[in-house]
This record gives C-alpha cells, sequence and structure tokens, in this order.
C-alpha cells in the first residue's frame, strides 16, 4: 500500500505503530531501506524521536542526535527533522526515501509541504516505497485531513485509488486498540477538555473541531434551508480574491425584521461560490479576474443591481490595471472593505463584528444566519483555529478564505449589541455649552 493514514483517537499508539512499520521496513530491505520522520514542531519531534530511541535501542541500532537518526544493524537509516514552516519541505526535493512518516499530520495547515515529500519517495535499488501518516481530529490541518481520508471512507479499510492509480487507505486509530492503556487514562482524557473535545479523542468522532475560534457558531442556530427572502431587503455581495488558493464571493440580505424567524439587521448569506478544485480543499481554480467576474454576474442575474465589498489587496496596482479594476471593465464593480481583523484601540475589529453576530441580540436570535447551500463556508467557519503566535487572530495558514469574506460583509454593515450612547461628563464642556448655547450651532443642553 502507497499511503496509509492511520487516525483518529489519542492514546491508540499511532506513534508506535509507524516505528513498528519502520522496523518491519528496515528488516526486509536493509540499507536500501532510507526514511524520513517529520513532526511540525521541534518539541513535537523530540517527543516521538526518544521513543524511536527507547525502541531501537533495544534493537542494537545506532543513535545520533547531530542529525537525529536511526541507523539499524543492517544499514537502514532513519531521519527525524521537523517542518516547521511550509517551505521546509523543499530542503528535501533532491533527496530520495523509500519511507516518509508524517505524525500528526493535522498540525500542517496545508497538504502542501506532505505533497513536496510525497516527491522524495523513490528508490533506486527497487525497495517498495510508502507514505504513512498519522493524526487525530482537530488541528488547523482538520479540514484536508479529512477531506482526503475520511469523506471518502468513513468507516476506514477501504483501498482508494487516486487519478495515478495509486493506493491509499484510512485505519481508523481507537483507545481500545491500545492493550496497555487502562481506564485511568480515559477517565483522565474525560476530565481534561470539553464533552465535544473528549468525544474527539476517545471516538476519534471528525465531526469535532478542537480549539475552534468561533466555539459561538451552531449548526442548529446559523444553518437554515433556503427559502424565498423579501425582494425589499437590501442585498450585496463580498468576495475574496484567490487564485492559487480559492476564491470566495459571497451574496447577502439584510432583514428588516419582516420574518419573525430572522432578527432585525441580520445578515442572511443566501448564496456563494467557492473557486475550490472538487476534492482538494485549499486549492484554487486559478481563474481569471475576467472569468470570476462572468461567474458573478450570471449567478446574480436575478438580484437588480447589487454593490460589493473585496479584500482591499485586488485594488493595488502593479505595472497594470489591478484586479479590481479588471473586474469592473467586465461589469462587477467593488469597493474596498475594511480589512481591519482585530481590535485594536478605539477601533472595531472583523473577528469581533463576526463573533457579536454569531453571539446574536439579547432574545437569543442570531445576527449571522447562512442558507444549508454555502456548504463551504460551513465547513470553513467552524474549523478555523487560533493562532500559536497571536490567540486573537485565526491561524492564516488555514483555508480562512471564506471567513475572510464573511468578515468583509460583517465590517460592512457594523453592529453591536445594546449599544448605548456615552453620557458627557465633562463640566467645563456643560458650562461652555450654555454660555454659547445660542451662538455655536448644533449645542443644545440636554
Amino acid at each position: 500500500m502507497f499511503e496509509c493514514f492511520f487516525g483518529g483517537a489519542r492514546g491508540g499508539g499511532k506513534t508506535d505503530a509507524v516505528l513498528g512499520d519502520w522496523a518491519i521496513h528496515s528488516d526486509a530491505y536493509g540499507s536500501g531501506a532510507i526514511g524520513l520522520m517529520v513532526r511540525r514542531s521541534r518539541t513535537e519531534l523530540m517527543e516521538t524521536f526518544e521513543r524511536a530511541r527507547e525502541i531501537c535501542t533495544k534493537l542494537e541500532a545506532h543513535i545520533t542526535y547531530q542529525p537525529m537518526r536511526i541507523t539499524m544493524p543492517n544499514g537502514a537509516r532513519l531521519t527525524f527533522a521537523y517542518l516547521e514552516q511550509d517551505r521546509d519541505a523543499e530542503l528535501y526535493q533532491g533527496a530520495s526515501f523509500s519511507r516518509v512518516y508524517v505524525e500528526e499530520a493535522g498540525n500542517f495547515p496545508s497538504p502542501g509541504p506532505i505533497m513536496k515529500l510525497m516527491a522524495t519517495l523513490r528508490s533506486g535499488t527497487g525497495v517498495p516505497v510508502g507514505l504513512r501518516l498519522t493524526g487525530n481530529p482537530g488541528g488547523p490541518g482538520h479540514q484536508w485531513v479529512r477531506a482526503r481520508y475520511i469523506d471518502p471512507a468513513p468507516l476506514g479499510w477501504q483501498v482508494l485509488k487516486d487519478a495515478d492509480g495509486l493506493e491509499r487507505i484510512y485505519i481508523p486509530s481507537r483507545v481500545g486498540d491500545n492493550i496497555y492503556l487502562g481506564p485511568d487514562y480515559v477517565q483522565r482524557l474525560k476530565a481534561s477538555g470539553s464533552p465535544e473535545l473528549v468525544r474527539a479523542w476517545l471516538e476519534g468522532d471528525w465531526s469535532v473541531v478542537s480549539g475552534a475560534f468561533f466555539p459561538e457558531f451552531s449548526m442548529e442556530r446559523h444553518v437554515i434551508a433556503p427559502r424565498e427572502l423579501p425582494a425589499h431587503w437590501a442585498r450585496f455581495r463580498s468576495f475574496d480574491w484567490g487564485s492559487a488558493r480559492p476564491f470566495s464571493v459571497g451574496w447577502w440580505a439584510v432583514s428588516d425584521g419582516s420574518i419573525n424567524s430572522i432578527a432585525r439587521g441580520a445578515l442572511v448569506r443566501y448564496r456563494e461560490w467557492y473557486g475550490m478544485q472538487p476534492g482538494q480543499p485549499n486549492v484554487g481554480l486559478r481563474m481569471t479576474a475576467e472569468a470570476i467576474a462572468a461567474g458573478i454576474l450570471t449567478r446574480e442575474a436575478g438580484d437588480g443591481h447589487l454593490v460589493g465589498v473585496a479584500d482591499p489587496a485586488i485594488f493595488t496596482e502593479d505595472g497594470g490595471p489591478s484586479i479590481a479594476q479588471r473586474m469592473a471593465m467586465a461589469g462587477v464593480i467593488w469597493r474596498a472593505a475594511d480589512n481591519k481583523r482585530v481590535s485594536g484601540r478605539g477601533a472595531m475589529g472583523g473577528w469581533d463584528q463576526v463573533r457579536q453576530r454569531l453571539v446574536g441580540d439579547g432574545d437569543g436570535m442570531p445576527m449571522l444566519l447562512m442558507f444549508s447551500t454555502c456548504r463551504d463556508m460551513i465547513r470553513t467557519l467552524p474549523a478555523l483555529q487560533h493562532d500559536d503566535a497571536r490567540p486573537e487572530d485565526v491561524d492564516t495558514d488555514a483555508e480562512d478564505h471564506g471567513p475572510d469574506e464573511l468578515r468583509y460583509a460583517c465590517m460592512s454593515r457594523p453592529w453591536v449589541h445594546d449599544a448605548v450612547k456615552p453620557k458627557v461628563v465633562d463640566t467645563w464642556a456643560r458650562a461652555f455649552q450654555r454660555a454659547n448655547a445660542e451662538d455655536v450651532e448644533g449645542w443644545r443642553v440636554a
């Protein structure tokens, strides 16, 4: 089997499983077995390396720390490395490996670096090559891992073939698979997180997203069945540009309160267009600005004349017409959106606006709704993770194109729950106001 993903519950013995695979592979092919074991960070890598050292020392392997490598008595060697940045995978472009192991694949926001490592799987001596990955639900790469391995065969153990004929399989991991873990381990997990997170850990439930940036999102509260919306409701669209990465277009209606189940001022996402390669999360269609504009006009033919807000980056001119200008010439007009992501002193942040609308008004009604047909927003918004270096922002390496476009929409219609105008308490200003009430236009004493 060329590609295997062993994933699901914590405590299923995934690290020992891949080390066991290496032991079998190295015993079979000797010096022709050349392996690479990678993790996202050095701290994580050291944990894996120490476990490998503990096991392989008993097999009389030679261990070195500079570089981190295990050499078996028959000459087979396994090197350990971490890819803190996606571009670090490029360092291995000229290498050849018979095995590549990726521990905790969900810690990689995109499959890009792993696909680059896949290209190093080759052997001049005819040794069978293969990719082995492990992972748990959650993490910045939750979506692409789920799309590649889980969704095609949710129960696992089904051999799939890609367009090139390469085989891959998902092997579910369960706590019960590890006979060395007792009930005390399960009890500790249950005491370590929310019920949803514990379910993901214990059952390997890939429908649960741990560490979500927007835990307020709920399918029950924020997703509604498509319906006819009043024609007099104000409508607009929002746009996040992408070429190699997906673009996202959202169409919105602003409620005036005439439908009892939708709060006045709520934004309703009634249509979307997400420019993603089918079945390949975070991979764009590479369409031109003109082609995207034509697609927008086709989709909104019955909406009348709409205005839109878009990422300010599309207005950048670099030796020629900007993307915004090219789309305007094709008949689609945008104005620059407020691209402020995080609240600052005296400023309103875009993510805070999204969160406020998800929470909703004092009556428990959400101020942000989306039709169930907006599948990619429903897929990507709840999967957003916190940025480790800046917790108040999202991990921008993840698939955030739809949520960015949603943020532009929310910032174009700012909403504040129970907004109260501050009272003026400056005594000197009040005295000045009284003295000049007749001479200063617009100043009046309350």
